[in-house]
């Protein structure tokens, strides 16, 4: 495998760095699946749905409900 050297600034090197820690990768991943993606036409349906598939392979499911819904709402606020 080879390797590359990039100029990048230090402020957007530490953001990405903390970004990809927050979601469980490195920023040499993120790159080298950026390279892939641009190397393969990432601009071609085949590819969006591949990149859409280990998007979802990340995501955490839950059954509760996003909102408690209108009533509890109202409720909550004193409304009735």
């Amino acid at each position: 495998m080879a390797n590359m050297t990039i100029a990048i600034d230090d402020q957007l090197l530490r953001a990405a760095r903390i970004k990809a820690v927050q979601q469980g990768t490195s920023v040499n991943e993120v790159c080298r699946q950026a390279i892939e993606a641009f190397a393969q036409g990432a601009g071609d349906a085949d590819a969006r749905l591949t990149r859409i598939k280990a998007l979802a392979k990340k995501v955490r499911v839950t059954h509760e409900p996003l909102w408690p819904g209108r009533e509890a709402l109202y409720s909550d606020a004193g409304v009735r």
